[in-house]
């Protein structure tokens, strides 16, 4: 279980072998890290569509390995979500009695997926092979068949309604998805056109019935934005800033800096402390996020939350304010660049809605969005909705790259990852060991995105192996055993040693997580 992969001048790590294959292959043909990550998120485009998909957004953080010898580096960042169509209107779905955006079968809650414009935008800025070389080993998948995962096999029934999935029954089994091939040709071809412009696109616009307009997909939806960052365990972990949620990660990360943690994270102070620092970060979040939202993380704001922090008990969270499924995958290349790369459809399968010629389901991103008049993260025409996708990045003090991590996990994901980024840099375990090891989550048993709906009324569900339920329960924390992997996330992790050496980690949880190097 706490199984590190070591390589010398490249590695992958992804959800699926597969996938991690391609993206070793684009790193064994003199391609950059980013060409491996658009490959390995092309593959996953074809053999896991409850997870991710060209009919959803992309998020990714790069850091450039630097030139000229230098050791340092930049981190740059790439917003490729979506925006709501031009035909969004709010007050038409409070009229129906929608008092928050449909989760399934409802176009509304499918903004312009961003996927595509991501991978083009990547390739553009940090790309080395043709497009048409990166996408070739999805295409392959895609046209001449790919053994269904035991991912797949047992949800395919969900999108039953779509040839492609019909006859899906059993993991192994051979899969084509003809239409989803013929989609990654086009833009292998003809770029962004051969996609928003072609058989897709048209298709879509069919499906939205005046949900989008010919304008909304002729917009480029990726965006190269300022990346957030905090100081925490004497490195600087970087992240996206809004409309994702990836400051959750940051203001958590500040406040445990600077807390007296045990010594082991086998304590139930540990998982308290780290526990009450997300649920501090997280109280406001659905008053705070929005695409606009700024200085969430200054030194001012994390030295307020971290006050609040009790060693010794549960917070009440309410009225301190005053007012999926998903993949992530990860790639460095020989010469230090480092791409840590996020890709969603929300929740499983996402609207549960195909683009009918391609056989391309479609995200429910939309479901971040609020229908409170006047909010800021209001459903409307052109807006981009509150993302739980949190992509991480992490540098030495000289700048360096040091790490590469991410996870799946809906409104969990900066939980989880504040726990394996802390296991990392603050207790010196290795990819495997932060990993592998169990977890704690901030549960409701609900969609996974409704976490801060009721924070006081939050769950901390423990997965099997995790020795902090009595403690916890002495500090007043309400908690449930987990079956190991049950909704904790698939997180991926490569880890630059100080010799430059690789050392990375795949997600036991996945099943056919691969870390492989070269």
């Amino acid at each position: 279980m706490q199984n590190t992969r070591y390589a010398r001048s490249g590695m992958v790590c992804s959800v699926d072998h597969l996938a991690s294959a391609a993206g070793l292959t684009m790193l064994d043909r003199g391609g950059s890290a980013a060409d491996a990550a658009i490959a390995t998120n092309a593959v996953l485009a074809v053999t896991a569509p409850h997870m991710c998909g060209l009919g959803g957004d992309l998020f990714a953080l790069v850091h450039d390995g630097g030139s000229g010898g230098r050791a340092e580096g930049s981190v740059t960042a790439l917003n490729a979500s979506g925006r709501a169509g031009s035909g969004a209107d709010p007050g038409r779905l409070r009229a129906e009695a929608h008092t928050v955006m449909p989760l399934r079968n409802d176009i509304r809650s499918a903004p312009v997926p961003g996927a595509v414009d991501g991978w083009l935008a990547l390739h553009s800025r940090y790309g080395r092979l043709p497009m048409a070389t990166v996408l070739a080993p999805a295409i392959d998948l895609a046209a001449h068949g790919f053994p269904v995962s035991p991912l797949l096999a047992p949800i395919a029934s969900a999108l039953a309604h779509h040839p492609d999935f019909a006859a899906v029954s059993s993991p192994g089994q051979l899969m084509t998805r003809p239409g989803v091939a013929r989609t990654l040709e086009a833009i292998a071809s003809s770029g962004r056109e051969g996609f928003y412009q072609g058989e897709f696109g048209q298709g879509l616009l069919e499906l939205g019935a005046g949900e989008y307009v010919p304008d909304d997909l002729a917009k480029p939806t990726a965006d190269w934005v300022e990346p957030l960052r905090v100081r925490a365990f004497g490195h600087d972990v970087w992240s996206m800033p809004p409309n994702s949620q990836g400051y959750l990660l940051l203001l958590s990360l500040g406040v445990v800096d600077g807390l007296d943690l045990p010594p082991t994270p086998d304590h139930a102070l540990w998982a308290h402390l780290l526990g009450e620092a997300a649920r501090i970060a997280g109280h406001d979040r659905l008053s705070l996020l929005h695409e606009h939202a700024r200085d969430l993380v200054s030194e001012t704001e994390i030295a307020r939350r971290r006050a609040m922090v009790d060693p010794t008990a549960r917070l009440r969270v309410r009225g301190l304010t005053a007012e999926g499924d998903t993949t992530y995958l990860c790639a460095v290349d020989g010469d230090g660049m480092g791409v840590s790369l996020i890709q969603s459809n929300a929740s499983g399968f996402g609207s549960l809605l195909v683009e009918p010629r391609t056989g391309i389901n479609l995200h429910n991103r939309g479901i971040g969005f609020s229908l409170t008049p006047g909010h800021p993260a209001e459903y409307g025409p052109g807006r981009r909705p509150p993302h739980t996708l949190t992509p991480a990045l992490i540098t030495r003090q000289d700048g360096s790259l040091r790490s590469v991590v991410g996870t799946m996990g809906g409104d969990a994901q900066p939980q989880i990852l504040l726990q394996v980024i802390t296991r990392l840099l603050r207790h010196g375990q290795t990819p495997g060991q932060a990993i592998s090891a169990p977890r704690w989550r901030l549960g409701t048993g609900g969609t996974g995105f409704d976490t801060w709906d009721a924070p006081d009324e939050t769950v901390m569900e423990l997965e099997e192996g995790a020795g902090w339920a009595d403690g916890l329960s002495a500090l007043g924390h309400p908690v449930a055993g987990m079956p190991y992997g049950t909704g904790f996330g698939h997180a991926h992790l490569i880890d630059v040693l100080p010799d430059g050496v690789l050392a990375g980690a795949a997600d036991p949880r996945a099943r056919i997580g691969a870390a492989i190097g070269r």
